[in-house]
């Protein structure tokens, strides 16, 4: 279908090109952009296959193409989604930065430094904006968290364990390293970002980081064990598995003064407030009765459950990011999510791949598609 040749919009929603109508492509920012009709509308999408280009046509009233170059071709574009494969990631969306276009980019964004630091590059050069999709910094739960931790009422934070664990096996395409696939780039994005910003988004002094294969058929890991650790921050405790059949609460925080726990239903956290406690003094001969110390601290209790619009996760981060790029595009407001934070977690993902690589099937490219 060809492209209408108009210039892009100063007011109303933003003029749309999707790259990819895959799960997240079709799924997440597709479905997104028509919940959001003031502030976004599809325009233009691109998809090797006909099937696909031909329900987004239909259901999106859009221009449709099979090569995204032909789509990145018009100057009518606000905005252009890479949610191509994640191999596509990079040189697609340096492509797009460089034709003129502000850029969401699909996690991985990249899956080592120097491909990000091109990619900012290009959107330097070409005064565009660069947004990496890392939406699950804005889920609510991690939102709730993090505020938590800030009250002080848990003391000094000493660890966070962050476990994004189930029992599964997969043999689609993101099971393949020709693909960049694996548990690390496809889910690790989302809750390595949510590490790097509880070390204050500065690069980590240590990685330890153990890969391996367990339900997968494909050659990339489907268990990952990251610990980071930083000067002056909480120790990272990362677990990403597939062959996890009893896998616990997604985050728990330890603290000085109490501690954290919780996932996708909801938080609970306790403390004691050490200025109401009796105070003790190290004792160094033996204590009577060959006993162990034991004292009864007072804790509060308190809990937190998402509101029913939060607990749907994916909408609610989909309408948290998207809200916030509006502002930036229209409104020339701040980035709250940025290329530079997004960098911190690539050298942590590369150095991870760096420590524990992993065998190679043979590469057999991509379909072409019809």
């Amino acid at each position: 279908m060809a492209a209408s040749r108009t210039t892009r919009s100063s007011s109303g929603p933003l003029r749309v090109g999707v790259l990819g109508q895959g799960r997240s492509g079709l799924s997440i920012h597709s479905r997104w952009f028509e919940q959001s009709p003031r502030k976004y509308r599809i325009v233009a999408v691109a998809d090797l296959l006909a099937d696909r280009r031909r329900h987004a046509g239909e259901r999106f009233a859009c221009d449709t193409y099979r090569d995204h170059g032909d789509l990145l071709a018009r100057d009518d574009l606000d905005l252009v989604v890479n949610s191509l494969p994640s191999h596509l990631h990079p040189p697609v969306t340096i492509e797009a930065l460089q034709a003129g276009h502000n850029v969401v980019t699909e996690k991985p964004a990249a899956w080592n430094v120097a491909q990000l630091d091109r990619m900012i590059a290009a959107a330097k050069k070409a005064r565009r904006v660069l947004a990496p999709f890392q939406q699950s910094r804005y889920r609510a739960l991690f939102r709730k968290t993090l505020d938590v931790i800030d009250s002080g009422v848990l003391g000094r934070i000493v660890q966070v364990r962050i476990v994004a664990n189930g029992f599964a096996r997969r043999w689609d395409w993101q099971t393949l390293q020709e693909f960049r696939g694996g548990n690390l780039l496809n889910t690790g994005p989302h809750f390595v970002d949510w590490a790097v910003c509880l070390q204050g988004f500065r690069k980590p002094d240590e990685v330890f980081c153990a890969m391996d294969r367990a339900n997968t058929y494909g050659d990339a890991e489907d268990y990952v064990k990251v610990v980071l650790k930083k000067k002056g921050a909480p120790v990272i405790d990362l677990e990403i598995s597939s062959c996890d059949a009893f896998p616990g609460d997604m985050i728990t925080v330890h603290g000085t003064q109490g501690g954290l726990s919780g996932g996708a239903s909801g938080l609970r956290w306790k403390y004691y407030n050490p200025k109401r406690t009796p105070k003790q003094k190290l004792i160094r001969q033996p204590l009577p009765e060959q006993a162990y110390c034991r004292e009864s601290l007072t804790m509060a209790e308190k809990s937190w459950s998402p509101s029913k619009s939060q607990a749907d996760a994916f909408t609610w981060m989909s309408r948290q990011f998207y809200d916030g790029l509006f502002k930036v595009l229209r409104q020339g407001g701040k980035q709250e999510i940025t290329p530079q934070q997004v960098r911190v977690q690539m050298a942590v993902m590369e150095e991870c791949h760096r420590q524990a690589r992993l065998s190679k099937l043979p590469a057999k490219g991509w379909p072409k598609g019809r």
